[in-house]
């Protein structure tokens, strides 16, 4: 089975199909045109974020058995496109759960202690106690948008904090409440000091922080978004910060990013991304929560695990 890597991935995964009869090959510096040229040839493609597999690809792809995407989000994958032409989909969302867990925890825990804040000062000789007075977690509420794997590992992150958490998820009501209490949308925006969203990036959740799910929240809160940037609808949040509906933001991941999440927006920054640059109430990370050295290793294992699942090892 011949298998051809668009995107560069963790080594490990070449070096597990090839251990076990798979033919691979690099197209990492292949333009579009070549792919397209040449996909008919292969039974696999292993890709992240920067192609995207339509229909066009598929009608060209017409060996194609299987399509691995290292990481978690779908967005870039026409699944029933894929499904038409019989090609398996496989990612590794188990890859780099832990990985989002640690830095969502990280990042609230950052805010919540001024520690950039204080960092900065202390560098440049200052010693500020009163105004990096920080901010406990203890008796708050963390409501959890979406509680596939990374809205669990962040739950069980949280376990060690005297936190109430609870998590909305539409497709997955009934899980385990090991972690986290089940409850409905409406719950989590009355009861909720924390929202933290843990969703793909879909039609149904695009902009889904927006006004009218912000107006729908009782009272105050923070927001952490580790997910995907256009679930978060900037303007909205800066709105509601100059309120004081939203009393601050951990931000992993940003509206504005390129389709491949490997650059920034390539345009002129906007005001509301300079609001958010300037505030001491948002903490912002260049979409890394799943990108830890360690991830980098299991998202491949995973995938390797699930192709040798579906289609053996080849003699």
């Amino acid at each position: 089975m011949r298998v051809l890597f668009i995107d560069t991935v963790h080594p490990i995964l070449e070096e597990k199909l090839v251990q076990s009869g798979y033919l691979c090959e690099d197209a990492t510096k292949w333009n579009q045109s070549q792919i397209l040229e040449k996909i008919g040839y292969y039974q696999g493609v292993v890709i992240r974020s920067k192609f995207t597999i339509d229909e066009e690809f598929l009608v060209h792809a017409t060996q194609l058995k299987f399509i691995a995407r290292s990481g978690s989000g779908l967005e870039n994958i026409d699944l029933d496109a894929a499904k038409k032409h019989g090609v398996k989909v496989f990612n590794s969302p188990e890859g780099n759960r832990n990985a989002v867990g640690e830095h969502a925890l990280g990042m609230l825990l950052m805010l919540f202690n001024k520690l950039k804040q204080g960092d900065d000062e202390v560098r440049q000789g200052q010693w500020n106690r009163e105004k990096n007075r920080g901010i406990e977690l203890d008796g708050l509420t963390i409501g959890l948008i979406g509680y596939g794997n990374t809205g669990q590992m962040f739950a069980k992150k949280l376990r060690g904090f005297d936190v109430n958490v609870m998590a909305y998820d539409k497709y997955f009501p009934d899980f385990p409440n090991d972690w986290a209490k089940s409850v409905s949308l409406q719950e989590i925006q009355k009861e909720s000091d924390i929202i933290s969203f843990h969703v793909p990036e879909t039609d149904e959740t695009r902009f889904m922080f927006n006004p009218i799910f912000i107006e729908s929240c009782t009272k105050p809160f923070y927001l952490i978004n580790t997910s995907r940037g256009k679930v978060v609808q900037t303007s909205a949040l800066v709105d509601a910060m100059k309120s004081g509906k939203v009393l601050g933001a951990c931000l992993d991941v940003l509206e504005y990013e390129t389709k491949a999440f490997s650059n920034f927006t390539e345009k002129e920054l906007p005001e509301d991304f300079l609001y958010l640059a300037n505030s001491k109430d948002v903490v912002l990370s260049p979409h890394v929560a799943g990108w830890t050295k360690e991830s980098y290793v299991k998202l491949s294992t995973f995938l390797y695990k699930k192709i040798i699942a579906e289609f053996g090892e080849v003699s």
